[in-house]
């Protein structure tokens, strides 16, 4: 019995100690809380940039030419109003503005919601192409001869944008992306002057007493206004605490605007900024 006793008590103490060492045999371990830097609440800030903004004009003049051509057989069978006399504006600028936001913050996960506003002396001015044309005959058996100019600009971009952030906590870093809608003005301007000839004759002035008779249909007006823009903006950014109430941040942005006065307006900007988390 007391061989038993010794062999026993042999293999249990070294199986003991031996699970003493082996994590796995212990159970469930207790780990601390991380720690993560907090950008949770209110904060506000300044931020300078640079902005490459774009003007599609080519469907600018057609509420001119379409009012211009309204009863004729020309405009409902050609649709001259559909020509595009002008085309497609870019303009660089360096832009300023500021902004206010909130974030919430779930350990290293940040949602927030930021105003943000943005002012940009664009000057847009469409190139031109004047037009031209001679149309077969219209459903009267009127050939008609179709010249027409124009001229469209947009001045003075400024926008503001509401957007959701969503970003990711690395240490005192804060990549982040963003969406939400943009609202804003510009001093929009487009002017056509042109004319319309069926039955032009070869040579001298256009007269209903010609034979066969020649009908003109001329236009000279200029639409200006400052006009409400409105779209969507979406992009990413980076905000770097310096310390535990101020931060810096660079960020990227795409913001598209819906058309206005048939004109497509666009902006791209790259910007720096500093805040304060209060």
């Amino acid at each position: 019995m007391r061989w038993f006793i010794s062999v026993m008590f042999l293999l249990v103490l070294p199986a003991s100690a031996f699970a003493a060492d082996l994590d796995i045999l212990r159970g469930m371990q207790t780990v601390g809380p991380a720690n993560y830097y907090n950008w949770s609440g209110f904060y506000l800030g300044g931020q300078i940039g640079y902005g490459d903004a774009g003007g599609d004009f080519s469907r600018a003049t057609a509420p001119i030419v379409a009012e211009a051509l309204r009863i004729t057989d020309l405009e409902s069978q050609f649709s001259p109003s559909s020509w595009p006399v002008l085309g497609t504006a870019f303009d660089h600028n360096a832009m300023y503005g500021g902004f206010v936001g909130y974030n919430t913050q779930w350990q290293d996960v940040v949602l927030g919601v930021e105003g943000n506003y943005n002012v940009g002396k664009f000057s847009l001015v469409a190139p031109i192409t004047p037009i031209g044309r001679i149309t077969p005959a219209d459903s009267n058996g009127i050939p008609w001869t179709v010249n027409f100019t124009g001229s469209g600009s947009a001045q003075d971009v400024d926008y503001g944008t509401l957007r959701v952030r969503a970003g990711y906590v690395l240490g005192n870093f804060l990549p982040y992306a963003f969406a939400g809608l943009a609202l804003g003005q510009a001093d929009l301007t487009v002017s056509s002057i042109g004319s319309a000839e069926g039955n032009a004759p070869t040579s001298g002035q256009c007269s209903i007493a010609n034979t066969p008779p020649c009908y003109l249909i001329t236009w000279n007006k200029t639409n200006s206004q400052t006009s409400v823009i409105y779209g969507f903006t979406v992009g990413g950014g980076l905000d770097v605490a310096v310390t535990p109430h101020i931060f810096v941040r660079g960020e990227f942005e795409y913001t598209q605007f819906a058309p206005v006065s048939d004109i497509v307006l666009w902006v791209t900007s790259a910007r720096l900024g500093a805040g304060i988390k209060f």
